[in-house]
């Protein structure tokens, strides 16, 4: 029996979305990020629990959660990064033309 607490997350895949979230597991030049990311989606569609997903992983059970939920809503393009990440310019393109 399954231990952790229930939740309503229940993910099921497609026989494509399986195949390609394992391919992800293979590859040796994709992001680790989008690789982990995909790790938890394949974990929890195959019934492991939050909890045990996040101590495999290695990340806390929130973030578990918010890729799953993301997941759900968005199916695989959810699993990539937001735009806006990361420092913002200093210029814009148009300024830096300016300058050079």
């Amino acid at each position: 029996m399954a231990r952790g607490r229930k939740t309503s997350l229940v993910i099921t895949l497609s026989p494509e979305e399986r195949d390609e979230l394992e391919s992800w597991q293979r590859c040796s030049t994709m992001r680790a990020g989008l690789v982990r990311r995909g790790r938890i989606v394949l974990l929890l569609s195959s019934g492991v629990s939050l909890s045990e997903t996040a101590r495999r992983v290695g990340i806390r059970r929130r973030f578990v959660e918010k890729w799953a939920r993301r997941f759900l809503a968005e199916r695989i393009d959810g699993l990539g990064d937001r735009p806006g990440r990361g420092r913002k310019p200093l210029f814009s393109l148009q300024r830096w033309r300016c300058i050079w």
